[in-house]
């Protein structure tokens, strides 16, 4: 195997910390060859997919590559903003924030975010990690809820660009925070929030996105994961059961995903005579296609044709400052142990003095 060039190992190196902040990626452009581009990578990855690779190349190729890309990017043009994808948007200003939330602490991490597919990837973020003198590495997740389809694949991408470093930093995974309650508060502080302004609806509909059901048979702990979020999200808002509805959504394909699917769930509420619900999505940490066209227009259009009169869609964390400083606490709680002060000038030129001269007696 062929290792790449890497700088000269510096004797005395001090130790630096850094968080790579990893995200599931967006298109370039909401244009057809963006969205061709983006969706081979994607729905090329076998963690998405997991149909036998020489059949699902013939059908991804053959027939979904030809008619999904236009499909999508008309989607994306209506959610793109002049900063482009709100998904990158949101991603790189939790980062920035939370870089600041490790600097207002007096911690000095460097903090970067990268994308699982599309441009900035997590090969190349770990590349300018280690350039910039990284020699401890904290791998977080934008996803609360462990899957394989989207924890593990970031994990992948980390192990496949590890497979080509000569000098690789130490690195440490963070699985899953579903039911951290610096999460589970920030999502309470933020429906309180909505409904300060906007008042209580009949139903709050705690959307996820789904995956197939064969998952769960196969040992995926998301489905379960989901569930907890929803349920400790209700105690906190003090909700009782029949006040809340949990359901999937994003299905892709015939297969059997889980269920209750969102879209058919809300139409059902407002044949039931439900006049207005709120949805929220606490899987997402990033407004993105999902939840601003999929929710936000979509499923919106469906409960008002099926007669419902208010549709509500709850944002996001985002950036908000009481997420960032739960992500912060996560991050930090796994850390432990790592350095995370700036290093005494002294101390690090008597190690560096010490290191050169066992080398020189060598």
């Amino acid at each position: 195997m062929a290792f790449k060039t890497e700088p000269s190992y510096t004797h005395g190196q001090a130790p630096v910390t850094a968080v790579l902040l990893c995200n599931l990626g967006t298109p370039d452009a909401p244009t057809p060859s963006a969205l061709r581009r983006y969706l081979a990578e994607f729905l090329g990855d076998q963690r998405v997919v997991e149909i036998p690779k020489p059949i699902w190349w013939l059908i991804l190729h053959g027939i979904i590559l030809r008619l999904r890309p236009a499909k999508s990017a008309a989607k994306y043009a209506s959610i793109w903003t002049d900063q482009g994808s709100p998904l990158k948007v949101w991603t790189e200003r939790q980062a920035q924030s939370l870089q600041s939330w490790f600097k207002q602490k007096g911690q000095q991490v460097q903090v970067r975010y990268a994308m699982r597919y599309g441009a900035q990837s997590i090969a190349s973020q770990l590349n300018e990690l280690k350039a910039q003198g990284a020699t401890k590495v904290l791998i977080l997740p934008a996803y609360p809820q462990y899957s394989g389809t989207t924890t593990a694949s970031v994990f992948d991408a980390v192990y496949h660009w590890a497979g080509k470093v000569r000098y690789i930093p130490e690195l440490r995974f963070v699985n899953h925070y579903h039911d951290d309650a610096g999460y589970i508060q920030s999502l309470a502080n933020s429906i309180r929030a909505h409904w300060q302004t906007h008042g209580q609806p009949e139903q709050l509909v705690m959307s996820f996105h789904g995956v197939p059901e064969r998952t769960l048979h196969l040992g995926d702990p998301y489905h379960c994961e989901c569930h907890k979020t929803g349920r400790l999200l209700a105690q906190a808002l003090g909700l009782q059961k029949n006040q809340y509805t949990l359901t999937f959504q994003s299905r892709f394909g015939k297969a059997k995903w889980l269920q209750p699917y969102t879209e058919p769930t809300v139409i059902q509420l407002a044949e039931q005579g439900v006049k207005r619900i709120d949805v929220v999505c606490p899987g997402f940490t990033s407004d993105c296609l999902e939840t601003l066209e999929e929710i936000a227009q979509e499923v919106r259009e469906a409960f008002v044709h099926a007669g419902g009169e208010t549709f509500h869609y709850i944002p996001c964390l985002n950036d908000n400052a009481d997420w960032v400083a739960a992500l912060g606490a996560v991050a930090q709680q796994h850390l432990g142990g790592w350095p995370t002060r700036a290093p005494d000038p002294q101390a690090l030129a008597e190690s560096r003095a010490s290191a050169l001269a066992l080398g020189a007696a060598q």
